[in-house]
């Protein structure tokens, strides 16, 4: 059986619009948390978010988008879907062929403008235009109709594991014989769908969030997107591989409907099944992009779960410290993080922490440096106990 391995990547975020800008600001430490500035809710000058500093017309203008009803996350997407595609020199006439996929992953979808549908419905005669946006799939159509993709399609929405299980989804297709390639990934923008939503449950952090730290105190909700290309090994000819997809699981400890259970039965059998789908060993592990929300639950049961697997937990840190939580786009956002790392030879610390939690003991790593290593595991887990675990290696 061929490897998979990524040919292109693509993401913007509070850090970046490019992957080169992103990879710049991972290697000075630079945090892209802020106040409110383009989207409006009670909580603007009260919460920290990673919101990308770029309005929707200007997204529009660079993407050449003239059509009406186009929401900020498929804009997002699509500006990191560009990049990856043309990152990976993918030629019209495969994009269009039928053994490619698109998979997208999203939670929020077109809900970023749930307030603005409502007041619509009660203020025009004929309704909004962004009301076929609405639906989750809306992305994954409109990045569809963009390309001219004729090979399977489909979304993934399993909260914050979701482009996890999308690049999942997309090896199982290569793998399985359903495609030769896939475009792959996550987005979601922020809205107040989402934001009254977490602030309901009391987890979201008045300042920037403090990962591991014993005194953290919640999570700060980000915006973005990360695509990535991914293809047989044997299809590719003078191209550059950045890495391979050597490992990955999803598991479900099914404990509550958005924590994880105390041992971290979920987390672990995650990181088991990757490293078993791998063929690798725990201490080849040379780096954990952990998923690491800054929340009480996550952060212990999650630093649990790496001492049931690590005899020495390998340098670990998380990078929602800089860009804030993305939900969907996560995990394709880290898994690019995670790429760039790789393939570069270095890591990058978390921010904000001081002090371990006592039940681990564990300090992320805290400064940037160059490492050499093979082998870099990344994390989400999502409500509902949906775990995920992607290992990426040396080509």
């Amino acid at each position: 059986m061929s490897r998979i391995v990524i040919t292109g990547i693509g993401v913007i975020s509070a850090l970046g619009e490019f992957a080169e800008t992103n990879h710049t600001a991972l290697v000075k430490a630079e945090c892209g948390l802020s106040s409110l500035q383009l989207f409006k809710t009670i909580y603007s000058e009260t919460l920290k978010f990673g919101e990308i500093k770029i309005e929707n017309e200007q997204l529009k203008n660079r993407l050449g988008i003239k059509n009406k009803g186009i929401t900020r996350t498929s804009l997002l997407a699509l500006h990191a879907l560009n990049e990856a595609v043309n990152d990976s020199k993918l030629k019209e006439v495969q994009i269009k062929s039928y053994d490619t996929a698109l998979i997208v992953a999203n939670t929020v979808g077109g809900m970023c403008l749930t307030d603005e549908l409502f007041q619509d419905a009660n203020s025009k005669d004929n309704g909004s235009e962004y009301v076929s946006s609405y639906d989750c799939g809306s992305t994954t159509l409109f990045l569809q109709n963009q390309l001219g993709v004729k090979g399977v399609c489909n979304t993934i929405n399993t909260a914050c594991s979701s482009s996890a299980n999308a690049l999942m989804f997309a090896a199982r297709l290569i793998n399985n014989g359903y495609a030769n390639r896939a475009i792959v990934g996550g987005v979601d923008s922020l809205a107040k769908f989402t934001i009254n939503g977490f602030n309901s449950l009391g987890i979201l952090a008045p300042q920037n969030c403090k990962p591991f730290d014993k005194n953290r105190n919640g999570l700060n909700l980000g915006e973005g997107s990360g695509f990535i290309v991914m293809e047989k090994e044997s299809d590719v000819i003078d191209k550059k591989i950045y890495a391979v997809l050597s490992g990955y699981f999803n598991s479900n400890d099914a404990f509550h409907p958005s924590a994880l259970s105390d041992n971290g039965d979920g987390p672990f059998l995650a990181m088991k099944g990757a490293l078993k789908t791998a063929n690798l060993s725990p201490f080849q592990i040379g780096y954990v992009n952990t998923h690491g929300t800054g929340t009480e639950n996550n952060d212990e049961v999650e630093g649990k779960a790496l001492k049931r697997i690590f005899e020495t937990v390998p340098p670990f840190a998380s990078t929602k410290s800089k860009i804030g939580h993305c939900l969907g786009g996560a995990a394709a956002i880290e898994s690019v993080f995670s790429i760039i790392a790789l393939n570069n030879q270095e890591i990058y610390p978390s921010l904000n922490f001081i002090t371990p939690i006592e039940s681990t003991g564990l300090i992320p790593l805290l400064e940037y440096k160059n490492h050499s290593f093979d082998h870099i595991m990344t994390n989400s887990f999502g409500f509902g106990g949906n775990c995920s675990s992607l290992i990426f290696s040396k080509k």
